[in-house]
């Protein structure tokens, strides 16, 4: 990626200061390639006063020009060969009429950032919230989801995780299957409209992270085969469309291109860091893997700034969180599917299709708040093979952990969220353990206030390819025996209605009609942000656990002297009486007793009160409740209190 005519990035088109504009792209199986200015028409007879342009060839397969008459906003295709279509620019950094329309010029050097004090996000101590913006609001865009904020800093979060924003066609989609990797998507508003929502979180104290797919790129719009066919390679099969080429003849321009766009998004956006959509897809077998090259990329980019890079790996391979000196690939943190299988199982009584190797019981939340993942190797039935690798030293802070995500939402069937599928009381009681495990917290947007609004599967594609899309979703969804039923599936909402869209978007008025499930939330965060124990315990694993009953757990917190421990319990089923108690993780420090800090059923948050807790004699456990406890030193009233 070394710069070219002071260029920042090897590809696009970039303002050159008192010059013009410098456009370079990689087309190595072409004999020629045209600039053509003014190219708002989708072939050479529709074009408006259009200005072709001969570009350069240079070595490696790339052409360039300098063009003194372009400037911000200045629309242009290439012209491939004698090809009568024209094509958008591979590296684009704006597609105002979509993927198929013409590629525009942007000025990204003009925007005044006021966020020069902020110092990036590290791994400790954050709380993350995975965000759709075009459901966000009401309105869908970059300037409406700005303005709420502050609220979100309010409330606890600290990183915005963005689901990814490549500009993809139609009118609606998760963005999963984007073709523009270099322009944020004309949905939710301009390039700069971005710039601005990251500078605002910045100055409310939020990170920022995008969700980046370097997986597979989209089946409409995606037109990078026709610069060359060494963009995607057959030597690998991805889920999802063809393989890109990062270790195969010709790679060396398809990596420089990913990682240009990683750096990009650091630096003309001022982002945090990045999401890594399935890395298990991102297949390379290069001395250097580019996950590892990414990785360096965006601490390189993001300098002096901490940058944080979360990854999904379906497989949990410890290998992404290791440093590059051990193997690894140098990732912050991983998403823990672990967690919400158990949680999910635990809360519902379900345990089908992908579910089937979690029991939702005491044991595997012990597990979780201890280990991270729950399979480190061990047989996974449902896939009839070993899953996950060791990692039981790696710290809590890097797994991150969640009861619902954008994908676990929708794969319900019914898009409803995890508190209408189980009763009000256990929901709270795993939404404490959930918040105060050691594990970085994962909150996906509307969770906070408990949505009532579905979150579905939606993606506006072209007759042809939507009919397809309805029918995948349809067969995935098919292996969850209920929802393989044909009365299941002719209720399945169609992910190209645009009501599918419009009934996912938040009604943010909710926070004050759940006023309760708001409190519940921006309690624990508060207790997680500024309890010393709970805090530590994410970064030093000080932290163990027992099994109390069928459904019944104890989480003990360690602090720096004993007189500073925590309990958290935790029952998700009917009330528990701990006669006898034998588990030491039980007895309060010396000359301590245990009291309540925090109660799950306190009526603040729906729950129907707890009595005071018993300093002498044995425990009740409300059923389907969560107490946290601290030592306090015993006084004369308290002695002679009973249960």
């Amino acid at each position: 990626m070394e710069s070219v005519n002071n260029r920042r990035f090897p590809v696009g088109a970039e303002l050159v200061q008192d010059q013009g504009v410098h456009f370079r792209v990689w087309a190595p199986e072409r004999k020629t390639v045209k600039l053509v200015l003014n190219a708002n028409g989708e072939n050479s007879e529709a074009l408006h006063s259009p200005i072709r342009i001969d570009m350069q060839k240079e070595g490696g397969g790339y052409f360039s020009t300098l063009v003194k008459e372009a400037r911000a906003e200045t629309l242009y295709r290439y012209q491939l060969d004698d090809d009568p279509q024209l094509y958008p620019d591979p590296a684009s950094r704006f597609q105002p009429q979509g993927p198929h329309g013409p590629s525009q010029v942007v000025d990204a050097p003009a925007f005044e950032w006021t966020d020069s004090a902020w110092q990036g996000i590290e791994a400790h101590g954050q709380v993350i919230y995975e965000m759709h913006v075009g459901t966000f609001t009401q309105e869908g865009t970059w300037l409406a989801a700005a303005k709420e904020l502050p609220e979100l800093a309010a409330v606890g979060m600290t990183i915005l995780e963005i689901m990814p924003v490549a500009d993809f066609p139609g009118r609606f989609g998760w963005g999963y299957d984007g073709v523009n990797w270099f322009a944020p998507t004309r949905l939710y508003g301009t390039p700069d409209d971005f710039r601005r929502f990251v500078n605002q979180a910045h100055a409310a104290g939020l990170g920022v992270i995008l969700d980046v797919v370097f997986n597979h790129f989209g089946p409409d719009g995606n037109y990078l085969e026709k610069f060359s066919n060494d963009y995607f390679t057959d030597r690998y099969q991805c889920d999802w469309g063809a393989a890109l080429n990062f270790d195969g003849p010709n790679s060396g321009p398809v990596r420089d291109y990913v990682l240009a766009n990683a750096a990009y998004w650091i630096e003309e956006f001022h982002l945090d860091g990045l999401r890594l959509d399935a890395t298990q897809q991102i297949f390379d077998s290069s001395p250097r893997h580019i996950i590892a090259a990414i990785a360096e990329t965006v601490r390189r980019a993001g300098a002096p700034r901490k940058t944080f890079l979360v990854a999904e790996n379906e497989p949990q391979n410890v290998r992404l969180f290791l440093p590059e000196a051990q193997g690894g690939f140098g990732i912050d943190a991983l998403w823990n599917d672990d967690f919400h299988h158990t949680a999910m199982v635990a809360a519902t009584g379900r345990a089908d299709a992908y579910y089937s190797d979690h029991r939702g019981a005491p044991q595997e939340f012990v597990s979780a708040l201890k280990r991270g993942f729950l399979y480190q190797g061990q047989w996974y039935s449902w896939q009839k093979k070993a899953r996950g690798t060791e990692a039981l030293h790696i710290a809590p802070c890097k797994f991150v952990n969640f009861i619902q995500n954008h994908d676990q939402v929708a794969n319900s069937g019914s898009g409803k969220r995890l508190h209408l599928l189980t009763s009000p009381s256990r929901y709270r009681a795993l939404t404490a353990l959930f918040l105060l495990a050691p594990q970085t917290p994962m909150l996906f947007q509307g969770q906070e206030f408990a949505a009532l609004s579905p979150f579905f599967y939606f993606a506006d594609h072209k007759d042809e390819i939507a009919h397809l899309v309805a029918q995948g979703r349809s067969d995935f969804l098919a292996q969850f025996r209920s929802l393989a039923t044909p009365e299941m599936q002719a209720r399945l909402p169609d992910p190209g209605d645009p009501m599918t869209f419009s009934h996912s978007k938040l009604n943010l008025n909710e926070r004050y009609q759940h006023k309760e499930s708001y409190a519940l939330h921006a309690d624990l965060l508060h207790l997680r942000r500024t309890d010393p124990v709970f805090l530590a315990a994410q970064k030093n694993q000080r932290v163990d656990g027992a099994v109390l009953g069928p459904d019944a757990l104890v989480i003990r917190f360690f602090g720096e002297n004993r007189e500073d421990d925590r309990l958290l319990l935790v029952n998700l089923s009917r009330d528990i009486h701990l006669v006898p108690s034998p588990e030491p993780l039980l007895a309060p420090p010396l000359e301590h007793v245990w009291d309540i800090l925090w109660s799950s059923e306190n009526p603040r948050y729906g729950g129907l009160g707890m009595p005071p807790w018993p300093r002498q004699g044995n425990w009740y456990l409300q059923g389907e409740s969560a107490v946290a406890l601290h030592p306090v030193k015993p006084t004369k009233d308290t002695d002679n209190h009973e249960q």
